[in-house]
């Protein structure tokens, strides 16, 4: 059976991304105490693979640009499909540590140049592709903790072989994305890199400083710091008002479904009505739903904001990916996504990190209602820099 080149990449960023969260969830911090992990120590080793993301987005986007997207796909492959074979050999926490940071590449290298490469392939449908490419990674994503609590619940939540099992199936899943990616021909509409090094680092220097990817890039880092508190923090609110671990699990799984079902339409009404407008209402419903949830105390309303917020994830994130390949000189696309993908990691990573203080100081509510004024700030200051209409290739070409 013949595949195309975008079904392919959909069925290498499914397998990639189940297999690397697969790797922590639910078993990294019960891998990491079996190994004698103190609590501080496991929070270490659970943010290690996110710093590699905000500092790797950038260069794998830039080496895609110059080298070639297949070219980078087949060496986030090649870390997707060797790290999990470092967990069975592992033996201490700090030795735990360094192979998370480079697990952490894999995706660091994989989802920016997977991006462009969609977005190389459909010009004028990036935003659906893009929609469904992120749609298979959602359900890679959503199997990946069934998939292990199911091998822990069965083996032993503590036992080697518990362990072994899952990071074999890690490792599975990794060669596969290798053996997918290394399937996949160069996009039809290959990106022509800049000539010189010289030429490269201006063109990355008018992207670091063009208003309005950093304007959409921070819609987008605010959405997912909302979306990281909530993640981390909706299952503690839920207990000191006496709803259980399975009822919030439920509120958690239908954030992820609703946002996998529906990025593909989002991403196709992105195509047909324009980014901008998108971005300021999807942003703006995110806003109304973490600050309803801060009053909030009832599963039956935890639920429903949970939908919602789903929904405003999957109406943003949609827009915003697209939007970013359109205004991105062609040539420098997969640098344009990596700039991006930094600033998402930033924006991900630091809403359960400033989330938490808030929380020790001003409690639960304090901390959803922080997030909701963050995205808000986000949409004000994006109006401020964007006009309504984003234009393709926007960003000068000079050099």
């Amino acid at each position: 059976m013949n595949l195309s080149p975008f079904k392919l990449m959909c069925a290498a960023g499914l397998f990639g991304i189940f297999s690397s969260t697969l790797s922590k969830s639910p078993v990294l911090p019960l891998f990491a105490v079996h190994l004698g992990a103190t609590a501080s120590e496991v929070g270490i080793i659970a943010a290690v693979s996110t710093l590699a993301g905000i500092v790797f987005s950038i260069p794998a986007g830039i080496l895609s640009d110059r080298f070639g997207r297949k070219t980078m796909l087949i060496a986030g492959g090649v870390v997707f499909a060797s790290a999990p074979a470092m967990y069975l050999f592992t033996s201490g926490v700090w030795q735990l540590a360094t192979i998370r940071f480079y697990h952490g590449l894999a995706t660091a290298i994989f989802m920016p140049v997977a991006m462009a490469y969609v977005s190389d392939l459909h010009e004028e449908s990036k935003g659906e592709k893009l929609g469904w490419f992120s749609t298979a990674t959602l359900l890679g994503r959503f199997m990946a903790p069934l998939t292990g609590g199911v091998l822990l619940g069965y083996l032993g939540s503590g036992s080697n072989m518990g362990f072994a099992a899952i990071y074999s199936l890690c490792l599975v899943g990794g060669a596969l994305t290798l053996v997918v990616s290394a399937k996949m021909p160069s996009a039809a509409s290959s990106p022509r890199a800049p000539k010189t090094l010289k030429h490269q680092r201006e063109g990355l220097m008018q992207l670091v400083s063009s208003g309005p990817l950093l304007a959409i890039g921070m819609v987008e880092a605010a959405v997912l710091y909302m979306y990281g508190t909530i993640e981390v923090f909706l299952p503690l609110y839920g207990l000191t008002h006496g709803i259980g671990a399975f009822a919030i699990g439920v509120c958690l799984a239908a954030q992820v479904i609703t946002l996998a079902a529906t990025k593909p339409v989002m991403g196709r009404l992105s195509d047909r009505h324009g980014r901008s407008g998108q971005i300021v209402w999807g942003a703006l419903l995110g806003v109304a739903a973490a600050a309803c949830m801060a009053a909030s105390e009832s599963f039956v309303l935890l639920l429903a904001l949970s939908i919602l917020i789903g929904l405003s994830l999957s109406i943003v994130t949609s827009a915003t990916s697209a939007a970013v390949a359109d205004i991105s000189r062609c040539e420098m696309r997969g640098s344009a996504m990596g700039v991006f993908g930094t600033i998402m990691d930033m924006g991900h990573s630091a809403g359960p990190l400033v989330s938490g203080m808030v929380v020790a100081f001003w409690g639960f509510k304090a901390a959803f209602m922080g997030s909701a004024i963050i995205l808000a700030l986000a949409v004000v200051s994006y109006k401020a820099v964007t006009t309504n209409q984003l234009d393709p290739c926007s960003i000068s070409e000079q050099g």
